[in-house]
């Protein structure tokens, strides 16, 4: 059994690995690492491009692009309990994507930032995004042959601790969008036009403030 459930780690954990080929998937594995490149490569157009609405359009299709592998991810249910859980991080790498590619494209809309701040806010998101990115290299880092000496317990420590440190980057994801929709609802207010802003970002259930 330990051993059964060790293989499935590995499976989900080798998605840590960078890679820009795209294919058709067909496990678990590939799905987690078509959400990796993706996010990888929202992280990398976000910091090369020069005009932020150019990048945008690029960021967009990047995500659109990788979003197959989001959705059939989320849709494995057979898998073991630390597997899961393995998964779950990963789907939060890809929860953080589409906060941000959903709600920065309203904010390209959104006549109260300048595009000084638009440039400001994009970085934050690519920065948060990589960040997160980052901690599911050091889960990889358990099925690599130096960490074998790792027992079930020590491994299943790693795992809840990245998994818990990206969900907390996920909560601050969601606080930087509604900060930053906040600014925009307080510039509307004094123009007597915060209907606009609500429009623009969506029904009450869509929100994220």
């Amino acid at each position: 059994m330990k051993k059964a459930i060790y293989l499935v780690w590995a499976t989900l954990l080798l998605a840590a690995a960078p890679a820009r080929a795209q294919w058709v998937v067909s496990d678990p594995g590939s799905y987690a690492q078509g959400i990796i490149n993706t996010a990888n490569e929202i992280i990398e157009t976000s910091a090369t491009a020069s005009n932020t609405l150019d990048s945008f359009k690029e960021v967009k299709k990047v995500y659109e692009q990788g979003k197959e592998y989001y959705d059939a991810l989320k849709a494995v249910n057979n898998l073991v309990r630390d597997a899961r859980k393995v998964q779950q991080t990963v789907l939060l790498v890809g929860d953080i994507s589409d906060m941000y590619v959903t709600n920065f494209g309203h904010m390209l809309n959104d006549p109260n930032f300048s595009p000084q701040e638009l440039n400001a806010i994009a970085f934050g998101y690519s920065r948060l995004l990589n960040e997160s990115t980052e901690l599911l290299n050091e889960l990889s880092q358990i099925i690599n042959a130096s960490s074998l000496s790792l027992n079930d317990k020590e491994r299943m420590d790693i795992i809840e601790r990245v998994y818990n440190e990206v969900r907390e980057y996920y909560n601050l994801v969601r606080y930087y969008t509604h900060k930053n929709i906040s600014v925009s609802f307080i510039r509307a207010k004094k123009r007597n036009d915060t209907q606009r802003v609500l429009e623009l970002y969506g029904t009450s259930g869509q929100k994220y403030w």
